[in-house]
């Protein structure tokens, strides 16, 4: 199958250079196309940049983007069989990954798939990427979920991949504007319409994020505010607690002797808990702008 690769840049200059190396040296895959969709910022180059590597790309301004829109349209306009969503921060860690990524959706054993995120800074982010990427593969479906709950819908589009005609069978994200979790609802509508993903641990990429904690507070307000709009995924039921993930977290970073990242376990998780308990008193629905899409004909680049 051939694979379209479609990575959202916002400031995003300095990935330019090492992500378009590691994508281009990838083995044992057809790549049709690598599309990237530039947030036009003042000061940033990614343009510039692009242009020089002779690179395809759209652009659209930030009143336009949508996490779950901007993938939507990219989706549906792809030219592969395959769409392998990436974020611009990820590092890939080998020339096989995007085959290893993709070769049992290519083979029919499974309809989507997501790598294993590996988060290499000394903070509490590394120790919930243990915990939620662990070494092991597996493949969830319908089947899975009475046994996971929530976590049975867990899946990330920093690194992921989606065979086209399904995504485009399930009218992707229903053209909604979401304000996170956006793979979350794909995955939703995967695995309750007897699709597979699966959970590809030797597909191995690098993300890693220093969060403060007003970010923090945001990222999670924000997931709180989709779990109350979409609370049938909520309703899922959950697979562990919080504790369970608290406990994860103080045991390894003491393994490591990573003191600072313990003692940032309680305000972190609080603010993580105060957060998601904001956003889910929320009531403001997201606003639809597929309007916005389809007035702007230059929004696709030929």
């Amino acid at each position: 199958m051939y694979l379209s690769v479609i990575c959202p840049l916002y400031k995003g200059e300095q990935y330019i250079e090492k992500l378009t190396k590691s994508l281009n040296e990838q083995k044992k895959v057809q790549i049709k196309e690598i599309l990237y969709i530039v947030t036009e910022v003042e000061g940033d180059n990614s343009i510039e940049k692009l242009k020089k590597k002779n690179a395809r790309y759209i652009v659209i301004s930030p009143s336009v983007f949508s996490h779950s829109l901007t993938r939507e349209k990219a989706a549906y306009n792809a030219k592969g069989d395959i769409v392998v969503f990436i974020s611009q921060d990820i590092e890939i860690k080998d020339d096989m990954w995007l085959y290893k990524l993709t070769k049992d959706i290519d083979k029919g054993i499974c309809d989507a798939s997501f790598s294993k995120q590996i988060c290499e800074n000394r903070t509490i982010e590394r120790y919930t990427r243990m915990k939620n990427y662990p070494d092991k593969s597996r493949i969830v479906s319908k089947e899975d979920v009475k046994k996971l709950g929530i976590m049975a819908y867990f899946f990330s589009d920093a690194a992921s991949a989606i065979k086209k005609s399904t995504f485009v069978e399930l009218e992707g994200y229903d053209g909604k504007d979401l304000l996170t979790n956006e793979d979350m609802y794909i995955a939703y509508k995967l695995i309750n319409n007897g699709f597979k993903i699966k959970y590809c641990a030797d597909a191995e990429v690098i993300h890693s994020h220093k969060y403060t904690y007003k970010s923090l507070f945001k990222r999670y307000f924000d997931q709180g505010v989709f779990l109350k709009q979409h609370n049938y995924i909520k309703d899922s039921g959950a697979s562990g607690s919080a504790i369970d993930l608290v406990k994860f977290v103080a045991v390894n970073s003491i393994k490591e002797k990573n003191f600072s990242a313990f003692f940032d376990i309680i305000p972190n998780f609080a603010i993580r808990f105060i957060g998601d308990k904001f956003g889910s008193k929320y009531e403001k629905l997201t606003k639809d702008k597929i309007l916005k899409y389809t007035a702007n004909k230059n929004y696709w680049m030929k």
